[in-house]
């Protein structure tokens, strides 16, 4: 499989804040720690004053990892190397799609564990772990419900509340059975419907089954999977909880960053509360809010005094839910973290934070963004090849690609113009006469030559459609790359999810995206393969 990288402007589907942030904008100092790149690893390697509790962290992730019955030698010794003063994480994180839902979930995860390695390279003194923070406490049940795979959405519903960690996946059968389904019957196919089956066997609550694909599709990276929902971490949390609650910290110092970020045209991705967490227990997750001197848990009779809440949060740190806004902290109180690695829209929402970690003064982690993609198989490099095309032009919207086509293999000519710049000069003329006769006539004229004009070009798009039915196949060819790299019109990263992928080349499409992504480099990474080159999926 080979590689072709453009730049992310060159795309036009990223936001502008993504292009500035890759640009170094200057604006962007105030909102960040550093820009990436090695120079400001080393910086902050030298400042990164981890006051979290290595022990508790490796025996969590010990008691979670039992669950796993193909624990690779490499993945437990990275959770071991968290022990070490000099083992340092590189973390990612993701909400609990079902089969792991878009492409980008893997696009994440691959980009913290090449950033891991080049660190190591750079500076073989220190350990470097990849971490993937699985969402477990996020609730939003209608996100992560669904994937799509060649196009079909296939959907789990069932009833669910509080935390989509804790979701059993007993009602997943139906669900389990569409899917593979679609993925057919090869021998690849075969190998990720036990994987799947496996992940999500009942019995299982979504934590744990995602917990088991992940690690089965990256064990042998060394990436380590941590579920944050646990008393024992919470209670390393519980006094930044307590007085968050209380005095409202994070809502007036996120406030102030976004105001500050609308100055230099960055507006916020998410909104402070004045209380920023939720009450989490089984089958539920309801916000916390202050009404008439009492802590109340919305939707529910629960409520608190200021001296309850403060004996629950040190009793029960784990009834205690970090929103969007506070979980980045929780991320970096309990791990010894270096930087976060973020699509666009994650970032974004991080520039709004630094303040956050200064009040509190946890250090505030480099922000990478991860690595983007698509994947071009041979049917696709075929058929650009066919259209004289090639990778960067499929960015170009399909009626355009479909014009271009047209205009540059037609043996008519399409365009009118040299008959609208005659009858142009015709109404000058005309004008003048009219004027001469009736000034207030000028305008009527004016309006006809609208209408003219409009009619014209009208006549024009006619010809160019009644010219692209004498190349019907093109056109075909045109809608069906444009359908599997941008399906949806969206970017294929995005949209679809990996099942495919792997049954076509099984363990080297993730040995594919290991080799190829570079995290530091900031380009977007077009895949493809061509009839010689073939990754051989069955080697």
């Amino acid at each position: 499989m080979k590689v072709q990288t453009i730049e992310y402007a060159q795309t036009r589907c990223f936001s502008s804040t993504v292009t500035r942030l890759l640009s170094h904008d200057e604006q962007f100092k105030p909102f960040i720690n550093r820009f990436p790149d090695l120079k400001s690893f080393e910086k902050i390697i030298d400042e990164r004053n981890f006051k979290g509790n290595r022990e508790t962290l490796v025996s969590v992730l010990e008691n979670q990892y039992q669950s796993i019955p193909n624990q690779s030698a490499l993945a437990k010794a990275n959770i071991q190397l968290l022990k070490a003063e000099n083992t340092y994480t590189i973390t990612t994180g993701h909400q609990l799609n079902i089969f792991t839902g878009p492409l980008y979930f893997l696009f994440k995860i691959v980009s913290a564990i090449n950033l891991a390695k080049e660190l190591k390279q750079a500076f073989p003194d220190k350990n470097f772990v990849p971490v993937y923070w699985m969402a477990t406490e996020d609730h939003d049940f209608e996100e992560i419900n669904h994937t799509y795979v060649d196009g079909k959405k296939i959907s789990w519903n069932t009833n669910a509340s509080g935390a989509t960690g804790r979701l059993s996946t007993k009602s997943f059968i139906k669900t389990l059975n569409e899917y593979k389904g679609i993925i057919g019957l090869s021998a690849n196919a075969e190998k990720l419907g036990k994987m799947v089956s496996q992940a999500y066997a009942e019995g299982k609550s979504l934590a744990e089954a995602t917990r088991f694909l992940a690690n089965e599709l990256f064990a042998d990276y060394g990436l380590v999977i941590i579920d944050a929902d646990d008393h024992s971490l919470k209670q390393e949390f519980s006094e930044i909880i307590t007085q968050d609650i209380i005095e409202q910290n994070s809502f007036k110092n996120i406030l102030q960053a976004s105001e500050a970020l609308a100055k230099i045209d960055i507006h916020a991705q998410v909104n402070p509360r004045e209380i920023n967490f939720f009450y989490l227990m089984d089958d539920l997750r309801e916000r916390i809010v202050f009404e008439n001197e009492k802590y109340q848990v919305l939707n529910t009779e629960i409520s608190f005094t200021l001296a309850e809440l403060k004996t629950e949060i040190t009793n029960h740190p784990e009834r205690f839910s970090p929103n969007v806004v506070m979980r980045p902290l929780y991320q970096e109180v309990i791990l010894p973290n270096l930087a976060y690695i973020g699509g666009g829209g994650e970032l974004a929402y991080w520039l709004q934070l630094k303040s956050n970690f200064d009040f509190y003064k946890i250090d505030f982690p480099l922000l990478v963004l991860r690595n983007s993609a698509m994947v071009a198989d041979e049917k696709v490099i075929h058929k650009l090849d066919k259209l004289g095309l090639n990778l960067t032009d499929t960015f170009t919207s399909t009626e355009q690609l479909k014009k271009n086509y047209v205009e540059n293999h037609t043996t008519h000519d399409l365009t009118i113009s040299e008959e609208w710049k005659q009858l142009h000069t015709v109404f000058e003329v005309l004008k003048t006469r009219v004027a001469k006769i009736d000034p207030t006539l000028k305008p009527s004229t004016e309006a006809v030559e609208v209408r003219l004009k409009n009619a014209m070009e009208s006549l024009e798009k006619k010809l160019i459609r009644a010219d692209k039915r004498n190349y019907s196949e093109a056109m075909t060819d045109i809608e069906k790359v444009k359908n599997t790299l941008f399906p949806g019109g969206g970017l294929q990263e995005r949209n679809e999810n990996f099942a495919l992928f792997y049954v076509k080349y099984g363990d080297t499409f993730i040995k594919a995206l290991i080799e190829n992504f570079k995290p530091l480099d900031f380009k977007f990474s077009i895949l493809f393969q061509t009839m010689v080159g073939k990754l051989n999926a069955e080697s």
